[in-house]
C-alpha cells in the first residue's frame, strides 16, 4: 500500500511539519532543563538554544561552543534542538555558523536568522551557510527560520518566504512594535491588544499568508504571560483560529502544554481523518464516500496533513492509522 507521502504531494514541496512549539532558552541550565522536560513529554516542541541574545558580549564564542555541545550532547534524544546566531550586522553571525555547524551540523534542525532588514539579507546569510555547510562536509542543507520584526523585513516577506531552504517564518513582535518609535502603544505587545491593533494585525496576516502560500511554517511571537494557563492557552488559540499561525514561540516551561494544547486540530477531525485515510488508502487513492460524502485526493492532502498534525503534537490516533502512516 502506497504512504500518502508518496502519492498525494507527487513533483510538489511537501509542506514542513514541524512542532507546534519553539521553546527558548538562553543559558545552559535553561536548555538542559528545556531537554530533560522534551524527554519526558516527548518531541512534541522544539528547542532553540538562543547565541544571540543569550550570550553576553566578548562570551560569543563560548556561548556558541556550549550551544553546540548541547546539541550533541546524549540528551538530545530527538534531534530537535536548533539555534538562534547573531543577526547579519554583527561581528560574530559568521563565526557562530562556523561553530554550530563545525560541531553540530549534522544535528542541527534548523537555524533561526534574527533581524533581517530585507531578502538581501536573508539570502546573505543563507549563502554563507551554504558556503559553511560545504566546509565542513554537511551534506544535508540545514533549514532556516527567519524572524520578521522589522519594517524592512516585513515590507518583503513575500520574497523572504520564498527564498530557498526557509522554512519557518516567525513575528518579533516586540521588536516590531519597538520599531514604530511610540506609535504603538506598549499595550500591543500584550493580549488583547496584540490581536487587536491594526498595524500589529496586519503585520501578523502578512507574515502568515506569505508563509502558508511559500510553504513555510508561519510562527507566533511569545506571550508575555508566564503563570496564567488559561491566558497562554488562549493567545495560542486566537493565534491558530484567527491568524493560522500553526506554530508559537514559548519562553517558559509554563507555556509548552498549552500552547500544544491549543495548536491541535479538532479531535473529531483527527478520527474523521484516519478513517478517510484508510479507506482511501485501500482503494488506491481513488474516490471514496465517508458519511455521505464524496472524498478524493483534494480532500486527502488536507486530512493528511491534518493526521500530520495530530502525530507532531501528540495525539492519540487510532492504532491502525499510527501502523499504517507513522509505523
Amino acid at each position: 500500500m502506497r504512504h500518502p507521502k508518496a502519492v498525494l504531494f507527487a513533483g510538489e514541496k511537501p509542506f514542513p511539519v514541524l512542532p507546534a512549539v519553539d521553546h527558548y532558552a538562553g543559558s545552559e541550565k535553561l536548555m538542559r532543563k528545556a531537554l530533560q522536560l522534551q524527554n519526558e513529554l516527548g518531541p512534541i516542541f522544539d528547542i532553540t538554544c538562543d547565541c544571540e541574545d543569550g550570550a553576553h558580549a566578548g562570551a560569543e564564542r563560548e556561548h556558541a561552543e556550549m550551544a553546540a555541545a548541547v546539541i550533541m550532547s546524549d540528551d538530545n534524544r530527538f534531534h530537535r534542538v536548533g539555534a538562534r546566531v547573531h543577526d547579519v550586522t554583527h561581528p560574530h553571525w559568521q563565526q557562530d555558523m562556523e561553530i554550530l555547524v563545525g560541531i553540530a551540523g549534522n544535528r542541527l534542525p534548523f537555524i533561526t536568522l534574527p533581524k533581517p532588514c530585507s531578502a538581501g539579507d536573508v539570502q546573505v546569510q543563507i549563502e554563507a551557510l551554504r558556503e559553511i555547510e560545504r566546509k565542513f562536509g554537511i551534506e544535508r542543507r540545514i533549514p532556516v527560520h527567519v524572524l520578521i520584526e522589522t519594517h524592512g523585513a516585513l515590507r518583503e516577506v513575500w520574497e523572504i518566504a520564498a527564498l530557498p531552504g526557509v522554512e519557518s517564518l516567525d513575528f518579533g513582535l516586540m521588536d516590531f512594535v519597538s520599531g514604530h518609535h511610540g506609535a504603538i502603544p506598549g499595550s500591543a505587545m500584550k493580549s488583547p491588544g496584540q490581536f487587536e491593533h491594526p498595524l500589529v494585525a496586519r503585520a501578523k496576516c502578512e507574515i502568515s499568508a506569505a508563509a502558508l502560500a511559500c510553504g513555510a511554517v508561519p510562527s507566533h511571537n511569545v506571550t508575555t504571560e508566564l503563570k496564567d494557563i488559561e491566558t497562554i492557552r488562549n493567545d495560542a488559540q486566537r493565534a491558530r483560529r484567527e491568524f493560522g499561525y500553526l506554530r508559537m514561540w514559548s519562553i517558559h516551561p509554563n507555556q509548552i502544554v498549552p500552547i500544544v494544547e491549543a495548536m491541535r486540530p479538532d479531535f473529531s477531525e483527527v478520527q474523521a481523518a484516519a478513517e478517510i485515510l484508510i479507506a482511501a488508502q485501500d482503494k488506491d487513492w481513488g474516490p471514496i464516500q465517508h458519511d455521505g460524502k464524496l472524498h478524493d485526493r483534494a480532500s486527502y492532502r488536507y486530512y493528511w496533513e491534518l493526521l500530520e498534525r495530530a502525530h507532531v503534537t501528540g495525539m492519540t490516533i487510532q492504532t491502525e492509522a499510527k501502523s499504517r502512516f507513522f509505523g
